[in-house]
């Protein structure tokens, strides 16, 4: 995804969430209980050690609320925090300020926990040449930004959506007859231009899926042994091999030194816990 249309889905996800947050009569309680011509710095700070993401929605959030807040960002996404590592320092009008506060700390924290748990799988793989992927297990009308935090944390990019990849799942193989029949008609539609994934779990699928045509297979729960036994049948066949499914933080090396190409990993963004950020007047 580019610039331009991260800048689009930024702009959609923060008024969404500001609209959330505000609803008919804005904040109240700093309404209430700051003059309005109070003027105030605060300095966001991370709390835990982890990976920066989300500063795109943040440094928005404060904008929209208000133009006049200015940020000065002193880390950039995808850089490494430290515990009390000042990420941005921020000048304005407090009530606005705080009104932006919990709206900016949503984004960074959850789409810096997710960075966060990409580079702990993308460590955890070190040396071995293996991709670490997202999956579409994703928050619902977020998934453009929690895959920009993937990419921040250091995995790799998969399919985005459903428009821009053929991946044969294991209900398509049963309601089409067979993984060799479900290959056969997605490669015959697809033409050349078009590559074609399967998803297997047995290791006799795998054959059937390199005999039709298949580019990528994907191997689903698939123990130790069989990821190993199926690197060697695929040996030389110039097939990407994929293992996904039950794949955890303690599992992954393992898993990666088996000999597939990618390790495709759901919990980075449907587990990832909240990086703990705060801002401090």
């Amino acid at each position: 995804m580019d610039n331009e249309v991260l800048q689009i889905v930024v702009s959609e996800a923060v008024e969404r969430a500001l609209n959330e947050d505000l609803g008919g009569r804005g904040d109240v309680t700093s309404q209430a209980t700051v003059p309005a011509s109070t003027e105030a710095g605060f300095d966001l700070v991370a709390r835990a050690g982890g990976v920066l993401s989300g500063v795109a929605a943040a440094g928005e959030t404060f904008v929209r609320v208000d133009p006049r807040i200015v940020v000065d960002w002193r880390l950039g996404e995808g850089d490494r925090l430290e515990p009390g590592s000042v990420i941005a320092r921020l000048e304005g009008p407090a009530r606005s300020v705080l009104t932006a506060e919990r709206t900016a700390l949503n984004f960074l924290g959850h789409l810096s926990g997710i960075a966060t748990s990409t580079r702990a799988y993308v460590d955890a793989v070190a040396g071995t040449g293996v991709q670490i992927a997202h999956t579409r297990k994703t928050t619902p009308g977020l998934r453009a930004l929690e895959l920009a935090a993937v990419i921040a944390g250091g995995g790799a990019r998969h399919r985005f959506g459903l428009d821009d990849a053929i991946l044969i799942k294991d209900n398509h193989v049963a309601v089409s007859g067979g993984v060799a029949q479900a290959v056969e008609r997605a490669r015959r539609w697809a033409g050349h231009m078009m590559r074609v994934a399967v998803e297997v779990d047995r290791l006799d699928q795998l054959d059937q899926a390199m005999d039709a045509g298949a580019d990528s297979v994907l191997l689903d729960n698939f123990s130790l042994a069989d990821l190993a036994a199926a690197v060697a049948q695929a040996r030389g066949r110039g097939i990407t091999l994929e293992a996904s499914g039950g794949v955890s933080i303690d599992t992954v090396r393992a898993i990666a030194e088996t000999g597939v190409d990618v390790i495709s990993v759901g919990a980075m963004t449907h587990s990832a816990t909240c990086l703990d950020l705060g801002l401090d007047a």
